[in-house]
């Protein structure tokens, strides 16, 4: 397999434009509470928002505009408190913690800006783990970890430890684990934080790559030429969408 290194002008697009969201929020409310049971602050006010699949979205707003939230409700990492949250056709607000722990683990792929490996495996280990947790045959976990990493442009560092890597390596190595499982989205947040302008240049690029491949991808950034690399550009204020429009990549 190629690694992807920028998007190929022949690689197929996103999914048709009328094929079911992979991400739905209908009227999402999301509120923080005093221990006296009054409301402390209501992040998100009744947010509706479909993300189609294949597309590449950019969330930004201002500290305290509500996106951290919407990152943590649209990852599953949170529950709306009121609303209906769809992730490929399925409403996960329903889901039960148990459930709804399963099928994060299988539909989303995330990236932190802080990578998150863990220092004492080996790349290869680290991209393994999320599959280990869904009970995945060794065998093939060894097989998949090395194919994304192939995939990302580090199949020469297999057997290297994340203190071995620079830190464009090791966020390659965090996209890689992201996407072991086949996840219907990847989730970025400030995903490039962490790197220099030209590694960041690079990983942005693969993002690039992997959306011309069809992947859905969601990424939170404050950078406008960030933000501007992606079809769409949802910006957030006081808990609500402020604005909703095309970014500088084609398709939206």
């Amino acid at each position: 397999m190629t690694a992807i290194d920028a998007p190929s002008p022949t690689a197929p697009h996103a999914a048709a434009a009328d094929s079911p969201p992979v991400a739905e929020l209908k009227l999402v409310r999301k509120c923080y509470y005093k221990p006296d049971g009054s409301i402390l602050v209501e992040a998100l006010r009744g947010v509706d928002l479909a993300i189609p699949r294949g597309q590449y979205v950019a969330i930004m707003g201002a500290s305290g505009s509500g996106k951290s939230t919407l990152m943590n409700v649209l990852g599953c990492l949170d529950r709306p408190t009121t609303g209906d949250y769809f992730v490929d056709g399925r409403n996960v607000a329903q889901m039960d913690d148990e459930t709804l722990s399963a099928f994060r683990g299988k539909k989303i792929g995330f990236v932190f800006q802080a990578f998150n490996l863990i220092s004492q495996l080996k790349i290869e280990e680290n991209v393994e783990v999320p599959l280990f947790y869904q009970g995945v045959p060794k065998p093939e976990r060894q097989a998949r970890s090395l194919e994304k990493l192939d995939l990302v442009g580090l199949g020469d560092r297999v057997g290297h430890r994340p203190s071995e890597l620079s830190g464009g390596q090791q966020q390659r190595a965090a996209i890689a684990r992201a996407l072991v499982t086949e996840p219907v989205v990847l989730m970025a947040d400030e995903p490039t934080g962490n790197l220099d302008s030209t590694t960041g240049a690079a990983i942005l690029n693969l993002f690039d790559g992997l959306h011309e491949r069809g992947m859905t991808i969601i990424m939170v950034t404050h950078d406008d030429n960030v933000a501007n690399r992606c079809q769409r550009i949802v910006r957030l204020r006081d808990g609500l969408v402020e604005t909703d429009k095309r970014g500088g990549k084609p398709g939206y």
